[in-house]
């Protein structure tokens, strides 16, 4: 039986959907699958607030004399069943760990929104989203980095959300301290007395 701690994954349309731990507020997203064998990757620790929906649609094709779709509707009356479906864009979408998406957020597909993200309430995403950057807008834009360069690559190198439930729930008071690198690297202290403590233990 999957639980809040386990990674899940399921089936969605022709491709699949994968879950990691804690991630909260995922039932309720709306995926809006049209069957052509897209992934949805989530990360660990996200938390989605409500109204969101991913978009799992490929994109227009601006290149062809036609917008519209030959050969996915209406097939009876104008035919086209046998055109070739064009990949114009890569439809998978992966949201890393610890992101957070505020209310009534679309997502559009082929994004990738890097580790501790923020998405403000009410955008539409159509870009990559950087580790620890902060979007909001319609469409959404760049806002700001929620930390200065190297703490966000101490914070990526820490990879706290990969960490053991258990220490996880032992640093959970530092975690939801504001960063700085004296405290980035006593957690690191604490992973690494915990990982001499496991193998002394085996």
């Amino acid at each position: 039986m999957a639980t809040a701690s386990s990674f899940k994954e399921a089936p969605l349309g022709d491709g699949k959907i994968e879950i990691g731990r804690f991630t909260h507020g995922y039932e309720t997203v709306n995926f809006r699958n049209w069957g052509q064998g897209a992934n949805v990757q989530l990360g660990s620790f996200c938390y989605f607030s409500e109204n969101i929906q991913v978009i799992l649609d490929p994109q227009s094709p601006f290149d062809r004399i036609a917008g519209f779709p030959f050969g996915k509707v209406f097939q009876e009356e104008l035919g086209g069943e046998d055109l070739p479906i064009q990949k114009d864009c890569e439809w998978d979408v992966s949201i890393g760990n610890d992101v957070r998406i505020g209310d009534g957020v679309t997502i559009m597909s082929g994004v990738t929104i890097g580790n501790g993200a923020v998405i403000a309430a009410n955008s539409t995403v159509f870009n990559d989203v950087g580790a620890y950057e902060i979007w909001g807008g319609n469409p959404a834009t760049f806002l700001q980095k929620r930390f200065d360069d190297e703490l966000i690559s101490a914070l990526e190198e820490l990879a706290w959300w990969n960490l053991p439930e258990e220490l996880i729930k032992e640093m959970a008071p530092l975690l939801s301290m504001a960063p700085n690198l004296e405290l980035i690297a006593g957690l690191k202290s604490i992973v690494a007395d915990f990982v001499t403590f496991q193998d002394d233990a085996a």
